[in-house]
C-alpha cells in the first residue's frame, strides 16, 4: 500500500518532466516533496536489489548468437487470464528438455501480467505468487542451458495501449514503470543469459505512437535499473510499434545514453500474411517473387540498423495449416535469409503449430531438421510443389498422392537438390531400404517412385491413407520425407442444412479418405458471387471466393466446421450459400458441396 500511494505521488510529481523521448528524471521530484511521500517515492525507486552472486556480462551482439535458434513458450504464462487457460498444460521442465533435444538455444517466455495484479485502485502491484510463478519458470529454462528471454505480453493491448481512444499515458507509462521495477526486483540476480523485452507487439500507427513506444523502452531501462542487481549489464531487446519491421525502421529511437545495457532491436515477421495464416486458399509459397518478397523486408530493417542486433522474435510456418512441401520451402528460404542479414530467429509456438507438450513429440520433425541445418549453414534438399498462382491444381512432392481405383503407374516427384545427392531411400514403416533401379530412380531435378515398388503399396485391398512413409537422405543438409499416400474423396455426412435461427459454430460430420484435412473452403452465394471478401475475384483460380483459415473455418478429426461468423454472414446477405470443401491433393474433383439455405 506505501510503496503505491508513493508511486501516485511520484506520478504526478514527474507527469510533467518526462522528456520526448526521454526516461524519467526522478530528481525533479525530490525537492518539493514531503517527507513522507518522499520517503514512499524512495521505496520504489531506491538503491535497489543487492546480488551476492556472480555476473559475467555479455554484449547484445554475443547474446544473440548465441540464442540462435530460439522458441517461444506460447499461450502458456502469456494466456488470459491465467495459465492453462489456452488449452495448453501448465508448465514443466519436461517441455524444456523436449526443446533443448530439438536442437533450439533459446527460449522466449512470453508473459501476461494484467491478470495478475493484486485488487485495489490503482493496482499496480503484481500477485507475489504470480511473480514466484515466472521467476521458478525463468529457473527451469536457465538450468538447462538456454538464453531466456522475458517479456510484457498480452498487456500491451489490454491496459497499456497508447493509440486507444481517451488514453491516460500518464497511467500507462506510471504502471508499466510499476511493472517492471517489479519484474526487475524478482529476476534481478538472475545471470547474463537472462535479456529483458520491453513489449509485446505494442499497437502503434502514427509517428506520435511511435515516439511513446520509444519512450515506454526507456522507462522500461529506468525502471529495471532502479531495481538493481544485475540489471544495469542486462541485455535487453527494444521494440517499435507494433514490432513491425516497418514501422520499427520509420519510427524507433536509440534509447537515452546514460543507459549502459547491451541491447537489441526485437520485430516480428509474419509474412506473406495470406499464406502464413492460411487465408483466402494460399496453399502455395516459394516462387521468385515470394523469395525477393522476404529477402528485401529482411535487408531494408537490416539496412536501416547496421549496427544493432537484430532478433526475430515471433516467426512461423504451422505444421498445422500450411502445405508440406511448401512449408518446408520456407522454414529452409526464412532461416538462411535471416543468417544472410545477421538475424536471429526464435519460432513461434502456440502448442498446437510444434511440439505437442503432452505427448513430446514434434508435430512436424523434417521442418525442424530442416531449420536447424539452416541455422548451421548447411544446404538442404528440398520437395518441390506449385508455386504458380495462375495454377488450377496443387502439386507437393512431399506427397506420393494414389487416387484409389486408378492405375497404379510411376510417380515422378519434382526436387530442389540443390547441389546435393541422393544417398538412400528407406521406408521408415517397415525399415526396408529401396533399391535404386528397381524401386526408385533419380534425375537431376526429380525422384521417380516407380510402379513396381507402389504396386507392393497399393493394392486393391488398401485402404484410403498414409500407407508408407518414406525418409529421403542426401550428401548434406535435412532428410525429407515422401508420404505415400491413397486418397478418394471425403464424404460429408449431410450436404444440406437450414440456417439456424442464431449463429454457433456449425459441425459437419465426415468421413475422411486420405490427408485428413482440408485445404481450404469456397463459399459461393445463390446470385454467384462471393458471400465473403469479393474482391478476392481478382486473386488466381485456387484462391477465388476462400474463406480464411481459424476464424471463419476449420476441422477436428471427425468434422469439417463453419465458423459462426460465417453464420453471420449468411444471414446478412440473405442468399442461400454453397461452401465447397476442397482437400489435398487441391484438383478439382477432390471436392465436397455444402448448401447452407435460408
Amino acid at each position: 500500500m506505501v510503496a503505491r500511494l508513493g508511486l501516485m505521488l511520484f506520478g504526478a510529481l514527474v507527469q510533467g518532466a518526462i522528456a520526448a523521448n526521454g526516461p524519467y528524471d526522478k530528481s525533479s521530484a525530490s525537492a518539493s516533496t514531503s517527507a513522507s511521500a518522499s520517503a514512499s517515492a524512495s521505496a520504489t525507486s531506491g538503491a535497489g536489489v543487492k546480488c551476492t552472486g556472480t555476473f559475467t556480462p555479455v554484449s547484445a551482439s554475443a547474446f544473440v548468437k548465441n540464442m540462435n535458434p530460439g522458441w517461444n513458450l506460447g499461450n502458456t504464462l502469456d494466456a488470459i487470464e491465467d495459465e492453462g487457460d489456452w488449452n495448453n498444460p501448465k508448465v514443466t521442465a519436461g517441455t524444456f528438455d523436449d526443446v533443448k533435444a530439438a536442437g533450439f538455444k533459446s527460449v522466449r517466455l512470453p508473459v501476461t501480467w494484467a491478470y495478475h495484479f493484486t485488487t485495489g485502485s490503482p493496482s499496480w502491484d503484481v500477485d507475489a505468487a504470480w511473480l514466484q510463478r515466472v521467476s521458478d519458470v525463468v529457473d527451469l529454462i536457465t538450468a538447462r542451458g538456454f538464453y531466456t528471454i522475458v517479456n510484457v505480453h498480452h498487456d500491451s493491448w489490454v491496459w497499456a495501449d497508447v493509440t486507444a481512444s481517451g488514453a491516460n499515458l500518464t497511467l500507462i507509462e506510471e504502471k508499466f514503470y510499476r511493472l517492471w521495477y517489479q519484474i526487475g526486483t524478482k529476476l534481478a540476480c538472475t545471470g547474463s543469459q537472462v535479456a529483458f523485452e520491453s513489449i509485446n507487439e505494442p499497437p502503434g500507427t502514427t509517428a506520435e505512437h511511435g515516439a511513446e513506444i520509444n519512450k515506454l523502452n526507456n522507462i522500461f531501462l529506468q525502471a529495471i535499473n532502479d531495481a538493481g542487481g544485475f540489471n544495469a549489464q542486462r541485455v535487453v531487446n527494444l521494440v517499435g510499434a507494433t514490432q513491425d519491421s516497418v514501422k520499427t525502421s520509420q519510427w524507433f529511437k536509440r534509447p537515452d545514453a546514460k543507459f549502459k545495457n547491451p541491447w537489441a532491436i526485437q520485430y516480428h515477421y509474419y509474412s506473406p500474411y495470406e499464406y502464413i495464416f492460411s487465408a483466402w486458399g494460399r496453399t502455395t509459397w516459394g516462387s521468385d517473387a515470394d523469395k525477393a518478397a522476404l529477402d528485401t523486408e529482411l535487408a531494408a530493417i537490416r539496412n536501416n540498423f547496421t549496427d544493432v542486433p537484430l532478433i526475430i522474435g515471433e516467426w512461423d510456418a504451422s505444421s498445422v495449416n500450411t502445405e508440406t512441401a511448401s512449408r518446408w520451402k520456407y522454414f529452409d528460404f526464412f532461416i538462411r535469409t535471416a543468417n544472410k542479414y545477421n538475424t536471429a530467429t526464435v519460432i513461434w509456438d502456440n502448442g498446437v503449430d510444434h511440439l505437442d507438450r503432452l505427448s513430446h513429440v514434434w508435430r512436424d520433425a523434417t521442418a525442424l531438421s530442416i531449420l536447424n541445418n539452416a541455422v548451421a549453414g548447411k544446404t538442404n534438399s528440398l520437395p518441390d510443389s506449385t508455386t504458380d498462382g495462375s495454377a488450377t491444381t496443387q502439386q507437393s512432392s512431399a506427397y506420393a498422392y494414389h487416387k484409389a481405383g486408378d492405375a497404379v503407374t510411376d510417380v515422378t516427384l519434382p526436387y530442389l537438390f540443390n547441389g546435393n545427392t541422393l544417398s538412400s531411400i528407406k521406408n521408415a514403416k517397415t525399415g526396408a531400404v529401396l533399391t535404386k533401379g528397381t524401386d526408385y530412380s533419380s534425375t537431376s531435378s526429380a525422384i521417380v517412385l516407380t510402379s513396381a515398388f507402389l504396386k507392393t503399396v497399393f493394392t486393391s485391398s488398401t485402404a484410403t491413407g498414409s500407407l508408407a512413409n518414406l525418409t529421403v537422405t542426401f550428401s548434406s543438409g535435412a532428410p525429407t520425407n515422401i508420404d505415400v499416400l491413397q486418397y478418394a474423396t471425403p464424404v460429408l455426412g449431410s450436404t444440406t442444412a437450414k440456417l439456424p435461427a442464431t449463429s454457433t459454430d456449425l459441425f459437419i460430420p465426415i468421413t475422411w479418405k486420405g490427408q485428413n484435412r482440408p485445404a481450404t473452403v469456397k463459399a459461393i452465394k445463390s446470385d454467384g458471387g462471393i458471400l465473403i471478401d469479393d474482391w478476392t475475384q481478382y486473386l488466381g483460380p485456387l484462391q477465388q471466393g476462400r474463406l480464411t483459415y481459424s476464424g471463419q473455418w476449420d476441422w477436428d478429426a471427425n468434422n469439417v466446421i463453419l465458423k459462426a461468423a460465417v453464420l453471420d454472414a449468411v444471414r446478412s446477405a440473405g442468399k442461400t450459400t454453397t461452401f465447397t470443401w476442397e482437400f489435398y491433393p487441391r484438383e478439382p474433383t477432390n471436392v465436397a458441396n455444402f448448401t447452407l439455405t435460408v
